[in-house]
């Protein structure tokens, strides 16, 4: 336990706080050397799901991981939480690190989070990994569709006071029953001490805002993030792909000049958790390839 936040923690990591864009938020750091590299989570997450991932990326990179406005250990969100405020949050992390450009790797609901960095910061993002994610106006709004296979807590999450009346005090039972085994493949990839971390940190009172907020933006915010995309990508992009198949490949492909795909077979949502080696190696290689480029 770390503490100075009361959570869990993982050998040659240390733990930061920084204020800024009118909130306070909690980071982790690891590794000396190499390029920086930033991993952003999704829901319901926190920087914790990166656990096996950064002792085999910090071996040869600066990593830094956030808990976003709203998760993990950082301050809560308000109720009128939405991407953009997340995307400056985190842009104004990254300049706050004074690392220099970052590869940026976000996945899940940080997705259009991580996307807007990029768009409306390039100076900031070295290349971009986007991991099983979508992007407003271009698709992920049917993953709401629960008439056509979508999943019904999108929309719990995105109605207003819903979250703290149906989820509060019953977060093991979200994330242990639900919201883990019907997107994770791999047998034993979240162990019960991973399920208490998540459990800690959504217990709080109002944790559910950073989520309830992102996919509200999800929800609403497709034409802005089109006009973003009017002018594509040119960072280098990943898309890696587990569960979803070819469309977060096929979303990336419509915003970016620059894509590679990297298929991780046989596993569900959960990449880092489900697979760190392979998508660690992925991950090393598209970032060293990067890194000879400059």
């Amino acid at each position: 336990m770390h503490p100075a936040t009361g959570g869990a923690t993982i050998p040659g990591v240390e733990h930061h706080h920084a204020r800024l864009n009118g909130t306070e938020l909690h980071y982790i750091s690891a590794g000396t050397n190499g390029s920086p590299v930033v991993l952003v989570h999704g829901f319901p997450e926190t920087w914790w799901v990166f656990r096996k991932l950064i002792p085999l990326l910090s071996e040869r990179h600066r990593v830094f991981v956030p808990d976003l406005r709203g998760f993990g250990d950082s301050a809560v969100a308000t109720a009128a939480h939405d991407s953009a405020t997340a995307a400056q949050d985190l842009s104004e992390l990254i300049e706050r690190l004074d690392a220099g450009p970052v590869h940026l790797t976000g996945q899940d609901v940080s997705g259009p989070t991580t996307f807007r960095v990029t768009a409306t910061r390039p100076d900031l993002v070295r290349s971009y990994a986007a991991i099983e994610t979508g992007l407003p106006g271009f698709g992920v709004e049917r993953l709401a569709d629960v008439a056509h296979g979508g999943a019904w807590h999108i929309g719990v999450l995105a109605a207003p006071g819903i979250p703290d009346m149906l989820l509060a005090g019953r977060e093991r039972a979200f994330l242990a029953e639900y919201a883990i085994p019907s997107l994770c493949v791999a047998p034993g990839a979240f162990t019960d001490d991973d399920i208490d971390e998540l459990v800690r940190s959504y217990a709080r009172p109002g944790a559910f805002n950073g989520a309830a907020g992102l996919y509200r933006s999800m929800l609403r915010e497709g034409d802005e993030i089109r006009r973003l995309a009017s002018r594509k990508l040119t960072t280098p992009v990943l898309a890696v792909s587990g569960r979803s198949g070819e469309f977060t490949p096929a979303t990336l492909r419509q915003v970016a000049e620059d894509v590679s795909a990297l298929s991780l077979d046989g596993i569900g949502h959960y990449t880092a958790m489900e697979a760190p080696d392979m998508l660690a190696d992925g991950l090393l290689s598209f970032y060293e390839k990067i890194d000879n480029l400059k």
